[in-house]
């Protein structure tokens, strides 16, 4: 067959393209498939011990006992009666066992200023009861710190605390394999390239691989959202820091009381709230940058707990459903809703899931026809249910004919 256009336009095209191929391939590498947390827990740096996290579980437990049970809490929460009954004894059991997946150690708002003193004792005792965590087996799977923003009023503070907890750390033993390293009140994008130069200096110092420390944006202030120029800072945020940044998590109240919301108006739930979010979501499609919800201040404490509950219960599940995968917990009886929520929600997708993945390993035809792009989201859906607990693996293989552990499937290279 005889094609019409000679090899010269071809090559130009490619060489007009090669620039593109290569942003496609560095720049938007997809997800890796490599475990997410489905929360963070905030706790002051001076409250952190190793033992925390059983601490909390036990109060998880106790909290979910007084309203009943962790299956009537589901029901009361709105869960039907069949996803009530199946969630229950795994969210106990993930009680129990892992009740928390991610703790930040928070040197900012949570902690305050206490004087240089005091934050420098506490920046070395918390390196080193994270390395006593690790080594009794305590330490949730990621942990690490919250260190002070890099405005002006803060900047030398937060940097000497997250010196002081690197170097401790790398004295003490080395760094935990989930370390989690996150820095607050971004507003532009020269912040996130100044972490990232400390960052690469503190690995230089150590002798650490380059790129081993990486680190967390939060998102709460309207400038990286919206800035002078009219565009969206965080979408260079997100390539600003060659492949440094692991997450983006939204700050619910400091973003909106810059907007000028009133406190009881702010909320994961609220327009500007969502406008916030789907603004991050679009910057970080296809980087591999992880996404965070932020928290609910409501908590599910004396009376006013059922209805604290449900409404917890009610915003995790809406993440979920919006692509956000992982939130923000402040208080030990919030996780009972936590895992309530996010077990539930892959319970009662997995059937359809399972089934679309069946006639996609078979090479048979179902009622839905999938894509590539679809089949890589519901691959992603049931390995992010085994991951937290919610769907066993086994099951998973035996339905789908999947294996939830191999390595994500990446989108097409662009070479």
């Amino acid at each position: 067959m005889r094609t019409a256009l000679p090899s010269d336009v071809l090559a130009a095209v490619e060489a007009r393209l090669a620039p593109t191929d290569r942003l496609l391939r560095d720049a938007y590498p997809g997800e890796d498939g490599t475990r997410r947390p489905v929360h963070t827990v905030y706790v002051p740096a001076d409250r952190y011990t190793p033992e925390l996290p059983v601490e909390w579980g036990r109060a998880a437990r106790d909290a979910a006992a007084g309203a009943g049970g962790t299956e009537v809490l589901a029901i009361d929460v709105g869960l039907r009666y069949g996803v009530a009954t199946e969630v229950a004894p795994r969210v106990d059991a993930k009680l129990a066992s892992e009740p928390i997946e991610d703790l930040r150690i928070d040197f900012e708002d949570g902690y305050g200023d206490r004087g240089d003193a005091a934050e420098d004792a506490d920046a070395v005792r918390a390196a080193k009861r994270v390395v006593a965590a690790e080594g009794a087996h305590f330490a949730p799977p990621f942990i690490g710190i919250r260190c002070k923003s890099f405005e002006a009023a803060t900047r030398a503070r937060g940097i000497r605390t997250l010196d002081l907890f690197v170097t401790t750390l790398v004295e003490q033993g080395g760094l935990p394999d989930g370390l989690a390293l996150t820095l607050p009140k971004v507003s532009t994008v020269a912040q996130v390239e100044a972490m990232a130069e400390i960052l690469a200096a503190l690995e230089r110092v150590h002798g650490l691989p380059d790129g081993r420390l990486g680190f967390e944006v939060q998102v709460e202030t309207p400038q990286v959202v919206l800035g002078p120029d009219g565009t969206a800072p965080v979408a260079r945020i997100a390539h600003a820091a060659a492949g440094r940044i692991t997450g983006l998590h939204y700050g619910t109240c400091d973003y909106s009381a810059a907007l000028g919301i009133d406190a009881p108006q702010q909320s994961l739930e609220h327009p500007a709230a969502d406008h916030a979010k789907h603004v991050m979501q679009a910057a970080v499609a296809g980087t591999g940058i992880r996404l965070s919800d932020g928290s609910t201040n409501v908590l599910p404490v004396g009376d006013g707990a059922p209805d604290a509950w449900r409404l917890h219960a009610r915003l995790v599940r809406r993440a979920l459903e919006r692509g956000f995968a992982q939130g923000w917990d402040l208080h030990p009886a919030q996780l009972p809703t936590r895992y309530l929520a996010t077990y539930a929600y892959y319970r009662e997708g997995y059937p359809a899931v399972a089934a679309r993945l069946r006639h996609v390993h078979e090479g048979t035809r179902g009622a839905v026809l999938d894509e590539p792009a679809t089949v890589r989201a519901l691959t992603g859906f049931v390995r992010r249910g085994v991951q937290c607990g919610a769907l066993a693996a086994d099951e998973v293989a035996a339905d789908t004919g999947l294996d939830p552990a191999a390595p994500a499937q990446h989108p097409e290279e662009h070479s």
